[in-house]
């Protein structure tokens, strides 16, 4: 194996552990989504991590593949050493604090698209008032425009982060286009990419979530 493959390979590997530990438990189809890489590929590399003992596979309905107490400390030594080397503490900690009050903003989003006043008191929103909606989603394209800023540069600091301004466009497109499961029920809707993007950018910045 070339030196080059190698390299490619072990980024493979930190990407999908990386992934897992900002998703959570997730099966094949959800971390080729996330991580932007083929099916077969995701696949091969999480059993050559489980077989180095950093990744665990339960089966059932709300099975999928984990990381294990091993792969969780790897990753952390993974990711310090990626900052320490990059230079980039600084701009991701710069975007960090940029996110913050967006994260605010889309909390309040998240509630009014599941909850909406009707006659005087607050109900599910069934969806079937359309203007509503509407709002609704003008509101999430204008919080969308600034968090692709906030998005760019991460991406520009690590590339890595390149793929949730991505995830988060199509998400977007797709509630627009008349998908409403893609604001925030979906595994692949806003407000699924967005807490994965937050949590990325507690786990790469050391921050605890309270």
């Amino acid at each position: 194996m070339t030196p080059t493959a190698s390299r490619g390979s072990a980024d493979t590997g930190r990407l999908i552990l990386h992934s897992l530990r900002c998703i959570g438990h997730a099966g094949v189809a959800r971390l080729a989504a996330a991580t932007g890489m083929p099916e077969p590929v995701v696949e091969t590399k999480l059993i050559a991590l489980s077989v180095n003992g950093l990744v665990t596979h339960s089966s059932g309905d709300f099975g999928g593949w984990g990381l294990t107490d091993a792969g969780r400390v790897l990753n952390a030594e993974q990711i310090a050493y990626e900052l320490d080397t990059t230079k980039t503490g600084d701009a991701v900690t710069t975007a960090y604090h940029r996110f913050l009050p967006l994260n605010s903003e889309m909390l309040d989003l998240c509630t009014a698209w599941q909850m909406r006043p009707a006659h005087g008191i607050v109900t599910a929103n069934d969806h079937t008032d359309p203007e509503y909606d509407a709002r609704v989603l003008d509101r999430l394209t204008d919080l969308d425009t600034r968090a692709q800023i906030v998005c760019a540069h991460l991406s520009a600091a690590l590339p890595r982060f390149r793929r949730y301004g991505l995830r988060l466009a199509d998400a977007l497109a797709r509630a627009r286009a008349g998908e409403p499961d893609y604001v925030a029920t979906d595994t692949s809707s806003y407000h699924t990419v967005w807490f994965q993007l937050h949590e990325d950018l507690l786990v790469t910045l050391g921050i605890l979530r309270f």
